[in-house]
Protein backbone atom coordinates (compact mmCIF):
# COMPACT_ATOMS: atom_id res chain seq x y z
CA UNK A 1 0.00 0.00 0.00
CA UNK A 2 1.40 3.15 -1.13
CA UNK A 3 1.89 6.27 0.85
CA UNK A 4 -1.34 8.20 -0.11
CA UNK A 5 -3.96 5.86 0.54
CA UNK A 6 -4.97 7.21 3.53
CA UNK A 7 -5.47 10.70 2.28
CA UNK A 8 -6.95 8.69 -0.58
CA UNK A 9 -9.45 7.32 1.84
CA UNK A 10 -10.42 10.64 3.45
CA UNK A 11 -10.74 12.37 0.08
CA UNK A 12 -13.46 9.62 -1.12
CA UNK A 13 -15.11 9.75 1.79
CA UNK A 14 -15.74 13.53 1.21
CA UNK A 15 -16.28 13.24 -2.01
CA UNK A 16 -18.56 10.49 -1.47
CA UNK A 17 -20.95 12.45 0.81
CA UNK A 18 -20.34 15.54 -1.83
CA UNK A 19 -21.91 13.26 -4.65
CA UNK A 20 -24.49 12.05 -2.53
CA UNK A 21 -25.68 16.22 -1.43
CA UNK A 22 -25.53 16.49 -5.20
CA UNK A 23 -27.29 13.83 -6.56
CA UNK A 24 -30.13 15.12 -4.01
CA UNK A 25 -29.55 18.84 -5.42
CA UNK A 26 -30.11 17.37 -9.26
CA UNK A 27 -33.53 16.01 -8.65
CA UNK A 28 -34.48 18.38 -6.05
CA UNK A 29 -33.70 20.78 -8.80
CA UNK A 30 -35.86 19.28 -11.28
CA UNK A 31 -38.92 18.77 -9.00
CA UNK A 32 -38.77 22.45 -8.62
CA UNK A 33 -38.37 23.42 -12.02
CA UNK A 34 -41.21 21.47 -12.51
CA UNK A 35 -43.54 22.98 -10.11
CA UNK A 36 -42.51 26.35 -11.18
CA UNK A 37 -43.38 25.84 -15.22
CA UNK A 38 -45.08 28.83 -16.84
CA UNK A 39 -42.48 31.11 -15.23
CA UNK A 40 -39.46 32.72 -16.33
CA UNK A 41 -35.95 32.02 -14.58
CA UNK A 42 -32.43 32.81 -15.37
CA UNK A 43 -29.28 31.21 -13.57
CA UNK A 44 -25.92 32.88 -14.34
CA UNK A 45 -22.93 30.66 -13.38
CA UNK A 46 -20.17 32.86 -11.82
CA UNK A 47 -17.52 30.22 -11.02
CA UNK A 48 -16.50 27.12 -9.92
CA UNK A 49 -13.73 26.12 -7.11
CA UNK A 50 -12.54 23.09 -5.81
CA UNK A 51 -12.90 22.46 -2.34
CA UNK A 52 -12.11 19.78 0.24
CA UNK A 53 -14.84 20.60 3.00
CA UNK A 54 -16.38 18.11 5.26
CA UNK A 55 -19.29 18.63 7.55
CA UNK A 56 -18.93 17.18 10.96
CA UNK A 57 -22.18 18.27 12.64
CA UNK A 58 -25.41 19.73 12.03
CA UNK A 59 -27.09 22.22 14.33
CA UNK A 60 -30.42 24.09 14.72
CA UNK A 61 -31.32 26.97 15.87
CA UNK A 62 -34.15 29.56 16.81
CA UNK A 63 -33.30 32.98 17.69
CA UNK A 64 -35.91 36.13 18.75
CA UNK A 65 -34.70 39.50 18.12
CA UNK A 66 -35.93 42.99 19.46
CA UNK A 67 -35.39 45.51 16.87
CA UNK A 68 -36.44 49.13 18.47
CA UNK A 69 -35.60 52.50 16.30
CA UNK A 70 -36.37 55.61 17.76
CA UNK A 71 -36.11 59.03 15.59
CA UNK A 72 -36.80 62.74 17.22
CA UNK A 73 -38.91 64.74 14.72
CA UNK A 74 -38.67 68.00 15.12
CA UNK A 75 -36.34 67.87 18.27
CA UNK A 76 -39.85 67.15 20.40
CA UNK A 77 -41.83 64.08 19.16
CA UNK A 78 -40.48 60.59 19.57
CA UNK A 79 -40.82 58.53 16.36
CA UNK A 80 -40.83 54.97 17.24
CA UNK A 81 -40.62 52.07 14.62
CA UNK A 82 -40.07 48.52 16.03
CA UNK A 83 -40.18 44.56 15.26
CA UNK A 84 -39.92 40.95 16.73
CA UNK A 85 -38.23 38.66 14.39
CA UNK A 86 -37.83 35.20 15.15
CA UNK A 87 -35.11 33.17 13.19
CA UNK A 88 -34.94 29.67 12.46
CA UNK A 89 -31.29 28.51 11.12
CA UNK A 90 -29.72 25.36 10.02
CA UNK A 91 -25.89 25.16 10.65
CA UNK A 92 -23.59 23.22 9.12
CA UNK A 93 -19.74 22.95 11.10
CA UNK A 94 -16.75 21.08 9.81
CA UNK A 95 -13.32 21.08 8.20
CA UNK A 96 -11.73 23.06 5.29
CA UNK A 97 -8.92 20.54 4.92
CA UNK A 98 -7.13 22.20 2.51
CA UNK A 99 -5.81 24.24 5.60
CA UNK A 100 -4.61 21.21 7.19
CA UNK A 101 -0.83 20.72 7.14
CA UNK A 102 0.66 16.99 7.21
CA UNK A 103 3.60 15.08 5.63
CA UNK A 104 4.11 11.07 5.89
CA UNK A 105 6.38 8.84 7.58
CA UNK A 106 6.57 6.15 4.89
CA UNK A 107 9.01 4.03 6.97
CA UNK A 108 7.10 4.00 10.03
CA UNK A 109 3.64 4.17 8.50
CA UNK A 110 2.76 7.56 10.02
CA UNK A 111 0.51 10.31 9.35
CA UNK A 112 1.99 13.45 10.94
CA UNK A 113 -0.27 15.99 11.14
CA UNK A 114 1.64 19.68 11.44
CA UNK A 115 -1.23 21.96 11.42
CA UNK A 116 -4.91 21.07 12.44
CA UNK A 117 -7.29 23.60 11.47
CA UNK A 118 -9.98 25.07 13.66
CA UNK A 119 -13.74 23.94 12.98
CA UNK A 120 -15.64 26.80 10.70
CA UNK A 121 -19.42 27.12 10.03
CA UNK A 122 -19.53 25.94 5.98
CA UNK A 123 -22.89 26.89 5.67
CA UNK A 124 -25.83 28.87 6.94
CA UNK A 125 -29.39 28.65 5.88
CA UNK A 126 -31.88 30.70 8.10
CA UNK A 127 -35.40 31.90 7.91
CA UNK A 128 -37.10 34.90 9.26
CA UNK A 129 -40.10 36.04 10.35
CA UNK A 130 -41.38 39.65 11.22
CA UNK A 131 -44.25 40.25 13.61
CA UNK A 132 -45.73 42.91 16.09
CA UNK A 133 -44.13 45.03 13.35
CA UNK A 134 -45.37 49.16 14.81
CA UNK A 135 -44.12 52.16 12.77
CA UNK A 136 -44.11 55.83 13.27
CA UNK A 137 -45.51 58.75 11.52
CA UNK A 138 -42.49 59.24 9.53
CA UNK A 139 -40.32 56.66 10.57
CA UNK A 140 -41.01 53.94 8.83
CA UNK A 141 -39.25 50.73 7.60
CA UNK A 142 -37.46 50.46 4.44
CA UNK A 143 -36.01 48.00 2.62
CA UNK A 144 -32.36 49.09 3.74
CA UNK A 145 -33.95 48.75 7.16
CA UNK A 146 -34.71 45.10 6.89
CA UNK A 147 -31.52 44.07 5.26
CA UNK A 148 -29.97 45.82 8.29
CA UNK A 149 -31.83 43.60 11.08
CA UNK A 150 -31.15 40.96 8.73
CA UNK A 151 -27.71 41.45 8.17
CA UNK A 152 -27.11 41.80 12.55
CA UNK A 153 -29.64 38.92 12.80
CA UNK A 154 -27.33 36.79 10.48
CA UNK A 155 -24.13 37.80 12.42
CA UNK A 156 -25.46 37.10 15.87
CA UNK A 157 -26.52 33.39 14.77
CA UNK A 158 -23.07 33.19 13.36
CA UNK A 159 -21.50 33.96 16.48
CA UNK A 160 -24.08 31.61 19.04
CA UNK A 161 -23.51 28.56 16.85
CA UNK A 162 -19.71 28.81 17.53
CA UNK A 163 -20.24 29.26 20.75
CA UNK A 164 -22.46 26.67 21.25
CA UNK A 165 -21.48 22.73 21.41
CA UNK A 166 -21.21 22.48 17.21
CA UNK A 167 -17.78 23.08 17.04
CA UNK A 168 -16.65 20.41 20.02
CA UNK A 169 -18.90 17.61 17.96
CA UNK A 170 -16.94 18.19 14.76
CA UNK A 171 -14.10 18.45 16.26
CA UNK A 172 -14.09 14.90 18.04
CA UNK A 173 -15.51 13.88 14.76
CA UNK A 174 -12.78 14.65 12.51
CA UNK A 175 -10.31 12.92 14.95
CA UNK A 176 -12.26 9.85 15.20
CA UNK A 177 -12.37 9.68 11.49
CA UNK A 178 -8.80 10.59 11.21
CA UNK A 179 -7.73 7.91 13.64
CA UNK A 180 -10.02 4.64 12.91
CA UNK A 181 -8.95 5.41 8.76
CA UNK A 182 -4.98 5.34 10.08
CA UNK A 183 -5.97 2.11 12.45
CA UNK A 184 -7.99 0.31 9.78
CA UNK A 185 -4.92 0.67 7.77
CA UNK A 186 -1.56 -0.51 10.28
CA UNK A 187 -1.03 3.58 10.30
CA UNK A 188 -0.46 6.06 13.02
CA UNK A 189 -1.32 9.45 13.24
CA UNK A 190 0.89 11.87 15.32
CA UNK A 191 -0.15 15.16 16.29
CA UNK A 192 3.06 17.34 15.92
CA UNK A 193 1.33 20.96 16.34
CA UNK A 194 2.54 24.20 17.66
CA UNK A 195 1.56 25.31 21.32
CA UNK A 196 -0.71 27.72 20.23
CA UNK A 197 -2.49 25.19 17.29
CA UNK A 198 -2.42 22.45 20.34
CA UNK A 199 -4.48 24.59 22.81
CA UNK A 200 -6.75 25.96 20.17
CA UNK A 201 -7.45 22.46 19.44
CA UNK A 202 -7.95 21.11 23.17
CA UNK A 203 -10.47 24.39 23.70
CA UNK A 204 -12.81 23.01 21.11
CA UNK A 205 -12.95 19.87 22.84
CA UNK A 206 -14.50 21.27 25.76
CA UNK A 207 -18.23 21.57 26.17
CA UNK A 208 -19.68 25.40 26.16
CA UNK A 209 -23.41 25.48 27.27
CA UNK A 210 -25.14 28.18 25.94
CA UNK A 211 -28.15 30.00 27.62
CA UNK A 212 -31.18 30.92 25.65
CA UNK A 213 -32.17 34.77 25.77
CA UNK A 214 -33.51 37.60 23.12
CA UNK A 215 -31.29 40.18 21.88
CA UNK A 216 -31.97 43.49 21.07
CA UNK A 217 -31.10 44.77 17.89
CA UNK A 218 -30.88 48.29 16.78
Amino acid sequence: MDSTTLLFLIVSLAVGGFAGASVRSFFDKRTSAKAVSGHEASVLLERIEKVFKVVMAEGYFTEIYNYENDRKVWHMINDKKKALIIAKAKVLVGYDFTKMKFHYDNQDRRLVIDFFPSPEILSIDTDYKFYDIEQGWLNRFQTEDYTSILNQAKQIMNEKAMQSDLPRIAGNQVQLMIFQLANSMNWKVELRLPDGNLATLGEYNRYHGVAAEIKTLN
